[in-house]
């Protein structure tokens, strides 16, 4: 018998050149694809020459069309090649693991084995972002695996199997945008045909008939966006069907002209469409098409489709068709075989018609059986958390830093503020440092020029200054911004003059999602806030304990925005629906003690900048310790009993969130 676990990456080495007459035709199709390689881009040829060709696995063209495709092409599809691993986290809790339960459930029972190999003739693979195919193919080489070991098992019982597939090509079907990925999918599922003919007719020594070419799987070359998903795939009687795929992202600042129309059609009649990833398209069909038809689906995508705006904005829509969300993975680093590595965190969430049946979050390590999954990809009910503008806890208010409109000419770097300050002595009276996300975390220097009205006259005695607010003025002037033009009547501020009489606490509103802690800090009057950074000024200093804290930070990482690899930190969505319990004057005290320990701890080392000291592999342990005491601190204002895991910690904001909500009601 051939082990089964070595052929489940599809690598039939020379096996492939057995069947000489098959080989011709197979041939052939790989001619076609030659042929429409040449014509889009002659370059391409060139580069094939350095692809690993040895095993000839169909998978390999997913690789090989990522990595010669034009780069400018390759953005505007949002192409992103999916390796077999990440692609085994979709379909293994989509429909497989089913299946080989259902196996072990039958193992000797022929009647109903024999039923589970007739139910693989019903089922569907459906991928509406299909790309070179990579899901469809390993989504056909494990059913075929699967059906193998099911007749095996009949073989043992001492019944005489039929030896045939039940899983045809015609099964499987895709939607593509890009003609040559097109081919390709439908090439590569021919190779993975015969791949796995060879496979079976070395296991059970009969040979599975491979002429002529029977049909292949139904592609089509379109735009699902717009495609009646239905006519590609349609539901037949007692089939069960799976929807899978890795459809591109695109957030909305990216799209094309295109993109952005093909959005406005799928979400007509739906607010603020505009702010969703290009991805929520998939989804949204993918919730239609499952209400109609029972179908379950599962993709895969960038973490953002489960953050900030885009829960409140796109789950509401999905989940109202009776549809729940029946696993997922939990963030994870995108890999994959091509060059140009995407290197994103993503998310596979599977939808699924709403029912009882368990369901599963699965982490870097393990899956856990829960109740309900939110759109979070938390175990806690939860609905979608909306933007609010002020704080549900009793916590101070924390706002934008100072928008600065047009004012480029009133910020200087050091060598500027030096060499004004020089040439100008009186001119120091109106430098201040300018402190926003990347100056504090990085300590990189700038300042700005901040006057007040009734320095005015005195600014623009100094000559250097009254050009650049000149300059200001001129640049305000020219926006097509009505609001920016009213602002030239007053080129020596910037939009907002916000100060503190004492001291600010600033909040970076784009930090690495890799520290274990969310970076903030204390600032002295002198230091603006642009509006690249949140800020509380004049807070009480236990508060920098909350924001510091390891709930926070999880909360956060749950709850916020994603801008490429970092979280995007909003008061409106993280900080005012942060569920923090009243706490008394002795509580408020605890953490200010740690607070200080913390502050003191960072103070050790001048000559590292924030972004070094919070460094996960590089933090100084006195650093870490205490971080560690103070989420003790926090953390017994929740519960005097410890949490055991993150997921715990986050169940518990979760649960006291949805309870503040309904005590505001």
């Amino acid at each position: 018998m051939i082990d089964l676990k070595t052929q489940s990456n599809g690598a039939v080495g020379n096996s492939f050149c057995q069947n000489r007459e098959y080989d011709f035709e197979i041939t052939q199709k790989m001619e076609d694809i030659y042929e429409e390689i040449c014509k889009l881009n002659p370059k391409m040829i060139i580069d094939c020459e350095k692809l690993d060709w040895s095993s000839i696995n169909p998978d390999i063209f997913g690789s090989m069309i990522q990595s010669i495709a034009d780069p400018a092409q390759r953005s505007n599809l949002g192409m992103h090649y999916t390796s077999a691993p990440n692609i085994m986290k979709v379909i293994r809790p989509l429909f497989l693991d089913e299946l080989y339960m259902e196996l072990a459930r039958s193992k000797s029972d022929e009647k109903k084995l024999n039923e589970l190999y007739d139910r693989l003739g019903k089922i569907r693979i459906f991928d509406p972002a299909c790309g070179s195919g990579n899901f469809l193919i390993i989504a056909y080489k494990e059913l075929r695996l699967f059906e193998i070991q099911l007749l095996q098992q009949l073989e043992r019982l001492g019944k005489n199997p039929a030896f045939s597939t039940q899983i045809q090509l015609s099964q499987f079907c895709g939607i593509e945008i890009d003609e040559l990925a097109c081919k390709a999918a439908k090439l590569s599922l021919w190779i993975a045909e015969h791949q796995m003919n060879k496979i079976s007719e070395r296991t059970f020594n009969k040979w599975a008939a491979s002429l002529p070419l029977k049909e292949g799987g139904h592609i089509v070359c379109g735009n699902a966006t717009r495609l009646d998903w239905e006519k590609v795939c349609p539901k037949e009687k007692g089939s069960e069907i799976y929807l899978l795929g890795n459809p591109p992202y695109k957030g909305s600042s990216f799209q094309t002209k295109e993109q952005k129309n093909d959005m406005s059609l799928a979400f007509s009649g739906i607010d603020n469409f505009k702010l969703l990833d290009y991805i929520a398209c998939w989804f949204y069909k993918g919730a239609d098409y499952i209400h109609k038809s029972g179908a379950s689906l599962a993709f895969v995508s960038t973490s953002s489709i489960s953050r900030g705006d885009q829960v409140s904005l796109l789950w509401p829509h999905i989940l109202c068709k009776d549809i729940e969300i029946g696993f997922c993975h939990q963030h994870f680093k995108w890999t994959n075989n091509a060059k140009n590595n995407a290197g994103v965190s993503c998310v596979i969430i599977g939808l699924r018609p709403s029912s009882d049946k368990p369901k599963v979050i699965f982490n870097e390590t393990h899956g856990n059986i829960v109740d309900t999954i939110n759109p979070y990809l938390s175990s806690r009910k939860c609905d979608p958390i909306t933007r609010r503008y002020k704080p549900i806890s009793k916590i101070p208010e924390m706002v934008y830093g100072n928008y600065t409109g047009r004012c480029e000419a009133l910020i200087l770097s050091r060598e500027e503020k030096n060499d004004l300050i020089e040439k100008y002595p009186n001119s120091k009276k109106f430098i201040k440092k300018f402190v926003g996300s990347d100056e504090f975390i990085n300590r990189t220097e700038r300042y700005c020029l901040w006057i007040r009205d009734e320095d005015l006259d005195e600014a623009n005695s100094i000559s250097e200054i009254k050009r650049r607010i000149k300059i200001v003025e001129n640049e305000r002037k020219k926006s097509p911004d009505p609001g920016i033009q009213n602002l030239s009547k007053r080129p020596h501020q910037f939009r907002d003059t916000k100060e503190p009489l004492i001291s600010s606490m600033i909040v970076p509103i784009v930090s690495s999602e890799k520290r274990e802690y969310l970076p903030c800090g204390f600032l002295n009057k002198n230091e603006i806030v642009p509006n690249s950074a949140q800020v509380i000024h004049d807070a009480d200093t236990y508060i920098f304990g909350v924001i510091s804290s390891r709930l926070h930070t999880i909360w956060v990482k749950a709850t916020a925005g994603q801008l490429g690899k970092s979280i995007r930190y909003s008061s409106a969505i993280c900080y005012n629906n942060f569920p923090f319990p009243e706490i008394n004057i002795k509580q408020k005290e605890q953490i200010l003690s740690y607070v200080l320990k913390l502050l003191s701890e960072r103070e050790k080392h001048p000559d590292k900048t924030i972004a070094e000291l919070y460094n996960p592999q590089k933090m100084p342990a006195g650093l870490r310790k205490a971080h560690q005491d103070l989420d003790a601190a926090v953390e017994r204002c929740y519960r005097s009993k410890p949490f055991e895991s993150d997921e715990e910690r986050l169940e518990h904001l979760f649960k006291l969130y949805e309870e503040m909500i309904q005590a505001e009601k």
